[in-house]
């Protein structure tokens, strides 16, 4: 089955977040199942400096007003096209922000762009290959469904994945008609959105199906807590949407192997694990002793609950733990933590910034991982934690609901345990579930149980590929 992706970052060209990851790590997933995918990317400066030898396989002498082409590389397992549009990727920011942190104007454009030329190469245009379904990720790709109806391969599936509800590409009317869709297209089925355009809407109302990166984050979309204004849509089209939890690629997150981490280390030789901790230890001035390790891998946002962290960690030292902090964010959350750091030389330390290495030594060292996310679609840290022996504490939202299983007594007994959940997102939510997570540490046969669990569940992308495989299927007219 030949299926084509559209995406705005694909891991490794090109990531700004958990959805590159899925984009990079599905189509390998799905090979086995015969499944052939071809992504198409932007060619922002980054792709254009990695493809070598690719082949033009389409141009375009007026993609809303520019000159473009398609080029066919091939990347690090990934076949890929490449929409070389200089006038709306060739930039010296990121994917959708200028150098000053601001959204780029033009994005209206820039993806409505990506999106035409997916539908356009959905409908055949380029010469040789023409997939049997579309799969589009979030905002930035949500139009394409929406030119496949209006352009028309009504005919063809399409399925749309929201990776975060809450990024919806809504934009100004006085944009529509530089759309090029016809004016019909502007109504409560298609794109209009209370007299404003809406990218994702418009995908919502025109795919043949849509996936959300886990069941519970299906179900709650479906709510005004969490659905964002969208929920009505969802709701719409409640039988049509499926929650497929995301997996991790376990070459690259493999305790096992990790060449970024200090010592090596499986279920076997879990003491291994004390050289990597050391080597926390040193890097965020920590006391070397045996108080546990809490850590945390995170954008420091409302969403991820790191105003609550920062609010709650006098107490966890107070309680005996300490913290060790990687992540950037919110200027007054990161200022929060960086005082607790002061406050508490040896038992917080803090470092603001993204380190990927360090991140892979933070789960390989640390004892758990903390993540109080508000709401959280699928999430990835507490896959790695799960991976790694770090332990994982999340709040009981989304994804993480979904894939760590509270260390309750009749869980502990069973010894099915994986992590802590807690819940609501509140400091005294959060110091309970630490408490509770102090107790269990201070009995480490209990501990290294909870460990060895977590490191068994199955956080490969084969059961997911598998049903996105089979949900495929289901669309395939050739009935494979």
């Amino acid at each position: 089955m030949k299926v084509l992706s559209v995406a705005s970052e694909i891991f490794p060209l090109v990531k700004t977040g958990g959805l590159a990851d899925v984009a990079g790590a599905l189509p390998i997933a799905l090979k086995k199942f015969g499944v052939e995918t071809k992504t198409l990317v932007p060619g922002y400066p980054v792709v254009m400096r990695a493809i070598k030898d690719a082949e033009e396989r389409l141009r375009f002498d007026d993609l809303l007003g520019e000159h473009a082409s398609v080029l066919e590389a091939h990347y690090q397992g990934l076949d890929v096209l490449v929409l070389d549009a200089p006038a709306f990727f060739d930039r010296a920011g990121g994917p959708y922000l200028d150098a000053t942190g601001k959204d780029y104007s033009d994005n209206w454009r820039r993806f409505a762009a990506l999106s035409l030329a997916g539908a356009e190469i959905a409908s055949g245009l380029m010469p040789g290959w023409r997939p049997d379904l579309v799969h589009v990720h979030d905002w930035q790709a949500a139009l394409t469904p929406v030119y496949m109806r209006y352009h028309p391969v009504p005919e063809l599936p399409s399925i749309l994945t929201i990776h975060n509800i809450a990024f919806q590409g809504q934009f100004d009317a006085s944009i529509f008609p530089g759309l090029r869709l016809p004016d019909h297209a502007f109504s409560v089925d298609a794109v209009e959105y209370y007299g404003h355009v809406g990218y994702l809407k418009g995908g919502l109302k025109t795919a043949w199906a849509v996936t959300t990166v886990s069941p519970s984050y299906a179900m709650e979309i479906e709510g005004s807590e969490f659905g964002m204004g969208l929920e009505g849509v969802v709701n719409s089209r409640v039988g049509s949407l499926y929650g497929i939890v995301n997996g991790i690629d376990q070459d690259i997150w493999n305790p096992g192997k990790d060449p970024y981490i200090v010592q090596q280390y499986g279920t076997a030789n879990l003491k291994n694990r004390q050289e990597n901790r050391k080597s926390i230890a040193e890097f965020f001035r920590l006391h070397d002793d045996n108080a546990p390790i809490f850590c945390i891998i995170s954008r420091l946002t409302w969403q991820k609950g790191m105003d609550v962290v920062a609010s709650g960690v006098d107490q966890i030292v107070a309680m005996g733990g300490k913290l060790a902090v990687l992540g950037t964010g919110d200027p007054a959350i990161e200022g929060a933590l960086l005082a607790a750091a002061a406050r508490h030389p040896g038992r917080v330390g803090v470092s603001i910034g993204y380190n990927e290495p360090m991140s892979h030594l933070m789960q390989a060292g640390c004892d758990a991982i903390i993540i109080p996310s508000r709401f959280e679609p699928c999430g990835l840290t507490q896959l790695y934690g799960l991976r790694y022996g770090c332990v994982p504490i999340v709040a009981r939202t989304g994804g993480l609901n979904d894939t760590v299983i509270d260390a309750n007594h009749a869980a502990l007994a069973a010894k099915t345990a994986t992590g802590i959940q807690f819940y609501p997102v509140t400091a005294e939510g959060l110091i309970q579930a630490v408490r509770r997570a102090m107790a269990l540490y201070a009995d480490q046969k209990v501990w290294t149980q909870l460990q060895k669990q977590g490191m068994k569940t199955d956080v490969s992308w084969e059961k997911s590929a598998e049903r996105y495989a089979d949900l495929y299927s289901s669309f395939d007219p050739k009935g494979q």
